[in-house]
């Protein structure tokens, strides 16, 4: 079936705008010494510049889905774009740390405002037998921006400085809305009255328990962080009762209660970033600081996971068309737990060519999992949930990000303290870096469970 010019609009921008955020995340994480170095920041503050980012999109992704499914996609998506990309241009004039953890933390409204409506629009612009291969060409986007970001990111910090990396994400921005306000279009008419009804005031509890886990983590061991992380769990617990029992709720608690496919794929989803995300966050600090690695040669190395997944995401989202996605996506986590492993033995004169090998391993990994498992998320809903289902899936990337920065900031935390970055001990970094991948490893090895035990998707797709 031949694509109309509409599709191939539709997906340009999907795509573009995928590239943009992760092109952005991979960029910084190269740029993070730098930032170090010019405001002094010690190890946790710095872990709270990828933090703030991931934070302020995971507490609206999941109301954002839902306020997008009878608001209009469209218009969430292009009010998402604009957000981003200003606060692109804040990050890169910030005069001090505070300040640019705080437009972080703007950038990732945007972020989330996108990254909810982005998937809907595609898979409403495709032919159901469609989706796994469009959804697959999205995934690619994502990991080209991974794979570009820590090299240009690099070369950017090492020429022209951090900053550069905010200008030219700002740029990239701007002729996505050009794009955007020329092709994407307009809604449809939105069910403003159902709008009205929803009960917004339950969603507080969520993003009040989500921002209480995350800060409250990065106090442990203190009394106090115990205590905050309490809080937040009493919030999350609320925020459940109050949307099972709303007429009218921002979030279909029965989408996880009676629909075990989108559950488990969601939980999977979930562990899977938890246990993954932190790798280039990790190694990038390893290769410059214990490496002694410039930026550019650090990015050159961590561009190879990403370019797997990129080469991959579309292969796997397009078999996931004609065999069960279960059978990638578990075989794609597994694969994922035995490169953390792998990752767990490193030293300070581990080979480059073997610390390239683990990661060509693992976006092997994180490819054959990630397209079948978003396939089989999108598929276990109705058409009238896609934003909401988008949102969901968002949010467990999302969340399971801030987890898996949660956990090596906390072993910083336990190892470092507050000491600067270039005062630490190599020792003592790779023992934080060590246990964070053990963990990590673990994680992972949970998630092949729910990956498998999902059950089958029964689509009437299947024989097309």
């Amino acid at each position: 079936m031949q694509w109309t010019r509409r599709q191939f609009s539709i997906l340009a921008i999907v795509a573009i705008t995928s590239f943009m955020g992760t092109f952005l995340i991979s960029s910084i994480n190269i740029a993070l010494p730098a930032i170090e170095r010019e405001f002094s920041m010690h190890a946790v503050a710095l872990g709270w510049v990828v933090t703030a980012f991931l934070l302020s999109s995971a507490t609206l992704l999941l109301p954002m889905g839902r306020i997008a499914d009878l608001s209009g996609v469209r218009r969430i998506f292009k009010i998402g774009v604009s957000i981003f990309t200003l606060s692109s241009l804040l990050c890169a004039f910030a005069h001090s740390g505070n300040w640019l953890i705080a437009f972080r933390a703007v950038q990732g409204i945007g972020a989330a405002l996108t990254s909810t409506t982005g998937t809907a629009i595609l898979i409403t612009a495709f032919a159901p037998n469609q989706k796994g291969r469009v959804l697959g060409i999205s995934v690619a986007a994502v990991y080209i921006g991974l794979a570009t970001g820590p090299f240009f990111g690099g070369l950017l910090t090492q020429t022209l400085g951090w900053r550069s990396v905010f200008i030219s994400s700002f740029i990239l921005g701007l002729i996505v809305m050009l794009i955007t306000g020329r092709y994407l279009g307009k809604d449809e008419i939105s069910d403003f009255n159902a709008f009205r009804k929803l009960r917004l005031w339950g969603s507080l509890f969520y993003i009040v328990g989500l921002s209480a886990l995350v800060y409250g983590s990065s106090l442990i061991p203190e009394t106090r962080g115990w205590l905050i992380m309490l809080l937040g769990a009493l919030s999350f617990i609320i925020f459940w009762r109050i949307e099972s029992r709303s007429e009218f709720p921002v979030f279909h608690t029965r989408l996880f209660t009676h629909n075990r496919l989108f559950a488990y794929s969601n939980i999977a989803a979930l562990i899977n970033y938890s246990s993954t995300f932190a790798i280039v966050f990790l190694l990038s600090l390893y290769l410059q600081k214990v490496k002694g690695l410039a930026p550019h040669a650090a990015g050159t190395v961590l561009v190879a996971q990403p370019i797997m997944m990129a080469v991959f995401s579309p292969l796997a989202g397009r078999l996931s068309e004609r065999i069960q996605p279960r059978y990638l996506a578990t075989m794609g986590m597994s694969i994922c737990a035995l490169g953390l492993a792998a990752l767990s033995f490193l030293q300070a004169d581990t080979p480059l060519p073997v610390i390239v090998g683990i990661l060509l391993w693992v976006g092997l990994g994180f490819a054959l999992f990630s397209s079948p498992n978003m396939n089989t998320i999108m598929s276990s809903v109705e058409a009238n949930a896609y934003a909401q289902a988008s949102g969901t899936a968002g949010t467990m990337r999302v969340v399971g990000q801030i987890v898996s920065m949660t956990i090596a900031t906390f072993f910083f935390a336990l190892h470092m303290g507050k000491t600067h970055m270039e005062e630490v001990a190599n020792n003592d970094f790779m023992l934080a870096q060590h246990k964070a991948f053990v963990v990590f490893a673990v994680i992972a090895l949970v998630g092949i469970y729910f990956s498998w035990y999902r059950g089958h998707l029964t689509r009437s797709d299947k024989s097309d």
